[in-house]
């Protein structure tokens, strides 16, 4: 079975996997369509989505099927899926910022869920943010630039996990308001990958196909 070798401070260098940012979620449990279900089902502005199957795409080639459909990516999202060692991913595509519900109910039933998201292009700007859920529960969440003026007071979630992880990121210097945000993020990204056993196959998300299914409404 492969292993996931690449960790995931990969998605802090610039339009890491597409413009606009990142929408990763790694699970563990769960099968890639399990996955793409349980993400359909946590979209906020429609009753019901369903799956629809399109084939083995790139980024670039499932943004170009999206243009096609929609007449623009953002119109639509579209989730390329792969798995590794214990681990399902599902990378999102087109206009999914401020789209998808908390992934709380994702990790029913004893799955682990792990957010990473960043809306890079976002003016405001946005920071980057991590959540990990098991069977429902928090366990933790933070913004990964680690910025007060967002609201960065500690880690939220269980308070063992919380204090931990916020021990690790002490211990990696951060806070730190005077070092290089993408460094600061880099830096979060290692300390969670490390402390969670996270990893995402850089080489088949960036460069090669995955099956991928557009999320349509019902």
């Amino acid at each position: 079975m492969a292993v996931m070798t690449d960790g995931t401070t990969w998605l802090a260098a610039p339009h890491s996997i597409a413009f606009g940012g990142y929408h990763v979620v790694i699970a563990r449990g769960l099968s890639p369509q399990e996955l793409a279900d349980r993400l359909a089902a946590t979209l906020l502005y429609e009753a019901e989505h369903v799956i629809e199957a399109v084939g083995e795409h790139t980024g670039d080639s499932l943004l170009e099927l999206m243009d096609n459909t929609y007449g623009d990516p953002l119109d639509g999202i579209g989730l390329r899926l792969g798995h590794a060692g214990d681990w399902t991913y599902a990378v999102a595509y087109g206009g999914w910022p401020g789209e998808f519900g908390p992934p709380a109910p994702i990790s029913r039933d004893g799955a682990h869920v792990c957010l990473l998201e960043y809306e890079e292009e976002n003016g405001k700007p946005v920071p980057p943010r991590f959540e990990y859920f098991h069977d429902g529960r928090l366990l933790s969440a933070f913004n990964l630039h680690l910025d007060a003026s967002w609201g960065y007071q500690g880690v939220d979630g269980d308070p063992a996990t919380a204090a931990r992880l916020q021990e690790l990121l002490t211990a990696a210097g951060l806070p730190d308001p005077e070092r290089d945000q993408r460094e600061v993020h880099r830096t979060a990204l290692n300390v969670v990958e490390t402390f969670f056993g996270l990893s995402l196959p850089k080489d088949p998300i960036v460069h090669g196909a995955l099956p991928a299914v557009l999320l349509e409404p019902a």
